[in-house]
């Protein structure tokens, strides 16, 4: 395994500020109903998966724009609270991004994303960024920015030899631009199917593999409470599984695999121990409410990377 010193994990992503709100039951429309709790925190597909690598201790870097409003200010301060280099955080005129979340009591969310200066951000920040921070490992993106900023990042590493992973969330469809300069695609069930010709949800190994034959990336899918599956090189479909836990939040938990996914193949694990360590992660996160602040703790990660070196 390689040295958590020498791991650099670079995010071209997204901020947003979560308002999360707990209910028993969600609206009609037209239906006012009373709800449980509600709070704020931070989110973001980026962001929370810049902040779950960075709970490995590893360098973590993320390349945004934030608003010229008080929820820059305070995801600036969050970030440089859990020492995540803001370099290329930019500001723009104008509101950040928020995201209103409804959660039900079963842990299942309902999310919509305002991205707000997300959409600011530019082809030339992000290759400025991979072309200027030093001995990058990975470089995540996802889709809540413009795909051409994320193809402009994942060029300049891959004309570095920096491998990069796609998580296209929330769904749309991927431009050839960035589909050619992603190294992994990594959706999940619900994202699977809409990439899927045929609309299919990954229920069998063999749909798994027809949709990530049909790409010229490597090709991970997130199966919930299920796991996850991967393909290998020679196409074979590897399934992990994820431990039984009760599940009362699963806001963000996706977000956590892929950032210890990252962090992972950073360190030199295998493909499999990789996703395993993003699915104890995940599952860690769903039994606290919340997204980055129900990830697990530096020393429960150190805990999961353990236990995956002794999975034999």
């Amino acid at each position: 395994m390689n040295s958590i010193n020498t791991a650099h994990i670079v995010v071209v992503g997204s901020t947003m500020t979560d308002m999360v709100t707990y209910a028993k039951k969600i609206p009609q429309g037209g239906e006012t109903l009373l709800a449980d709790s509600f709070v704020m925190g931070f989110g973001g597909k980026g962001a929370n998966q810049a902040v779950m690598a960075k709970r490995f201790g590893v360098d973590v870097s993320m390349v945004n724009t934030v608003g010229e409003d008080v929820f820059g200010d305070s995801y600036l301060e969050n970030f440089r609270s859990q020492k995540i280099n803001v370099d290329f955080v930019h500001r723009a005129p104008g509101p950040s991004g928020v995201a209103p979340i409804w959660v039900e009591p079963d842990g299942t969310n309902r999310i919509l994303i305002v991205p707000g200066a997300n959409n600011f951000m530019t082809e030339a920040q992000a290759q400025s960024a991979i072309e200027t921070l030093k001995d990058i490992s990975v470089v995540v993106g996802q889709l809540e920015i413009p795909q051409n900023v994320t193809a402009a990042a994942f060029r300049a590493a891959r004309k570095l030899g920096i491998p990069t992973i796609l998580n296209p969330a929330p769904y749309a469809p991927i431009s050839q631009e960035l589909l050619k300069v992603s190294d992994w695609i990594m959706p999940n069930e619900t994202e699977f199917a809409s990439i899927h010709p045929e609309g299919k949800a990954p229920t069998s190994d063999e749909i798994i593999a027809e949709l990530a034959s049909g790409l010229t990336t490597r090709f991970a899918v997130t199966l919930g409470e299920a796991g996850a599956a991967f393909t290998t090189l020679d196409g074979k479909v590897v399934r992990v599984s994820a431990p039984k836990v009760k599940a009362i939040d699963t806001t963000g938990a996706g977000d956590s695999l892929v950032g210890a996914f990252s962090v992972g193949l950073a360190l030199g694990l295998s493909d499999k121990q990789a996703l395993q360590l993003g699915c104890l992660c995940a599952s860690d996160s769903v039994t606290r409410l919340g997204t980055q602040a129900s990830y697990p703790s530096p020393e429960k990660v150190q805990e999961f990377l353990v236990e995956i070196m002794e999975i034999k």
